[in-house]
């Protein structure tokens, strides 16, 4: 049988799996409270701050990226009333060596904040290049592996989905969930993900499944996920489906084998709506997963492509995020604004694909909505929240 390629694409229906690179020596671990890292500022002056791109890697892609990167970040600047934000793009490629020396080039040049670059190790690479000299790195990885110390990853993660389907399957009474997942890197991290948030909200894990990521491996565990779902012990099966091959093979033979939404219900920890040709398919429809908010999203995407003339990049609106958490800091006022004290602030921001904060040990919370698909169209059935409130949603 043949092997579904592992090759993961860039677009964002596969934006958990796109920014996992391995890196050496992560700057922290995920879960653990940093130092109070970062340069204090004066908010009435213009703020330096860097911006490293995927620029110059030779692929059209990482063009694209850099353009929606470099441009959401100029509206995010244009945006800041009340803030300076000094903006300077630096060209890093894909190369972790070339951020580092980069990052610590433009520190040379002033920069009081670095935000990029776009990869794991890249970001981890820059994020030790500067840490010496207490400068703060807002990377668009979603590597958890990497948050920590003077890192902050700005990159939507395995964490905050599954925390927001396994808490609102609770809610609608589905607490036994089995996990199928990929036996690769990305679907074994995610499905860790699911066993936390499983164990977060009160859930219970009902078994746990791994397939390789090929046709015959696939077809391997059907029988068996069939056999669990119609038991009568399971209310959930939680798919991590990372490669872009695997969701559509997978729940297409689910299917073939009785076993969809209606039987038992189905969650995925990517985008089940993106590509458009997913929706018509039988093995999805009913399915859970989790979506930005689209009207903010919606907002965005009009504003950039009545600027810039083209469609934005779905990574490029990070650099907004960025670029607006650092402006709404300055504009109250604080000279901690750069600082993890200044940047984890308890209340959040207001980002492109809804609200986000940062949180002490590098990683991040994001608003997200769920949605699932009926009849081939895309229905959200739990709006995503527009704030935060205490240590949670």
């Amino acid at each position: 049988m043949s092997r579904i390629s592992p090759r993961p694409v860039l677009r964002v229906g596969a934006i958990l799996t796109t920014l996992w690179l391995a890196a050496c020596g992560p700057m922290g671990v995920a879960g653990v409270s940093g130092p109070n890292t970062g340069q204090m500022i004066d908010p009435r002056q213009p703020v330096p701050v860097a911006l490293l791109v995927p620029a110059g890697a030779g692929s059209s892609e990482m063009s694209w990226l850099s353009r929606s990167l470099v441009n959401s970040a100029k509206m995010a600047a244009a945006d800041a009333q009340g803030a300076q934000i000094d903006l300077r793009v630096y060209e890093v490629g894909l190369d972790a060596a070339s951020a580092a020396s980069t990052a610590n080039k433009a520190v040379d040049e002033g920069a009081k904040i670095i935000l990029g670059p776009l990869h794991a190790d890249s970001a981890n690479a820059a994020g030790s290049a500067v840490a010496a000299r207490n400068v703060n790195v807002l990377a668009f990885s979603n590597n958890p592996d990497i948050a920590g110390g003077n890192v902050f990853i700005l990159g939507n993660t395995f964490s905050n989905v599954a925390d927001r389907l396994v808490s609102y399957g609770v809610r609608q009474g589905k607490r036994r969930i089995m996990i199928v997942a990929e036996d690769d890197i990305p679907g074994q991290i995610g499905a860790g993900a699911i066993r936390t948030a499983i164990s977060r909200n009160g859930a219970s894990l009902a078994g746990e499944i791994k397939h390789p990521v090929s046709q015959a491996g696939i077809d391997s565990v059907v029988p068996g996920v069939a056999d669990a779902a119609r038991s009568g012990r399971v209310d959930a099966l939680f798919l991590t489906a990372n490669q872009q091959q695997v969701l559509p093979y997978l729940t297409g033979k689910l299917n073939g084998a009785g076993v969809n939404s209606s039987v038992t219900q189905m969650m995925g920890l990517t985008r089940w709506d993106i590509p458009a040709a997913r929706l018509q398919l039988p093995g999805v429809q009913g399915g859970w997963f989790a979506i930005p908010d689209m009207a903010l999203k919606g907002q965005f995407d009009s504003r950039y492509r009545a600027a810039y003339g083209e469609t934005p990049h779905d990574l490029g609106s990070l650099a907004y995020d960025g670029v607006s958490a650092i402006a709404a800091l300055v504009r109250a006022g604080k000279a901690n604004a750069l600082t993890t004290a200044g940047l984890t602030t308890g209340s959040g921001f207001a980002g492109v694909n809804g609200t986000f904060r940062l949180n002490r040990d590098g990683t991040n919370q994001r608003g997200l909505a769920v949605a699932t698909i009926r009849g081939g169209q895309v229905v959200v059935i739990d709006p995503a929240p527009r704030r935060f409130s205490g240590a949670g949603f």
